[in-house]
């Protein structure tokens, strides 16, 4: 793990010392997260949780064609499970919440749209598991638990997508992020639990 933050810190201090043109910028926007569990039974069980994820950005471009994107985001990911019998619903989530700091690649093959692709590392803030039971005889059951203990400190995954900016600045970017890597404690070595995660945004660059 630290030989991929080193690379971080690498390619960001590569890009700052050789950019052309640098532009700040804001964004915001849904998140559609999942996770990829080895146990395929789970897999099936689990589905796709909406969140958000909210950061800033800087891009360096090298040309019209080229340029590099650090960006750093508070992102909420996880899943969710729900399961009913008459009347009596259960709904449980897993929430996790990363402070997510993705390098972009991108690539304009015409003015405005990019191709995007390129590595994230997330450093996990809180961890935990919500469950709601409505539709029982007494009032409505809300339960949470702490259970970031459970879950590794950094994760690591691989974004596509790709975006498109406007020349007053507004821009739009949809954008599918990978897991890596493992992010549950206390399972087996040829078990897993990954991280993936759609995310549709919206942001303004101060050019």
């Amino acid at each position: 793990m630290k030989k991929i933050i080193f690379l971080f810190v690498t390619v960001f201090a590569f890009t700052l010392l050789n950019a052309q043109d640098i532009s700040f910028g804001l964004k915001a926007g849904p998140n559609f997260a999942d996770l990829n569990i080895s146990d395929s039974d789970d897999d099936d069980e689990f589905e796709t949780r909406t969140a958000f994820h909210v950061g800033g950005l800087v891009e360096f471009s090298f040309s019209d064609k080229f340029s590099v994107q650090p960006e750093l985001l508070f992102s909420s990911v996880g899943a969710k499970y729900e399961e009913s019998e008459g009347e009596v619903s259960m709904k449980l989530q897993i929430i996790e919440n990363y402070l997510s700091v993705p390098i972009m690649l991108k690539f304009y093959p015409i003015e405005g749209l990019s191709l995007q692709a390129g590595p994230q590392i997330g450093f996990l803030l809180s961890a935990k598991g919500k469950m709601e039971i409505s539709g029982t005889s007494s009032d409505d059951i809300t339960e949470e638990e702490d259970i970031k203990d459970e879950f590794e400190s950094i994760d690591f995954g691989v974004g596509f997508g790709l975006g498109y900016k406007m020349d007053m600045g507004l821009f739009f970017d949809a954008r599918y992020v990978l897991g890596m890597i493992n992010v549950a404690k206390e399972i087996d070595d040829d078990e897993y639990v990954k991280n993936n995660v759609i995310q549709l945004s919206i942001g303004y660059k101060f050019m």
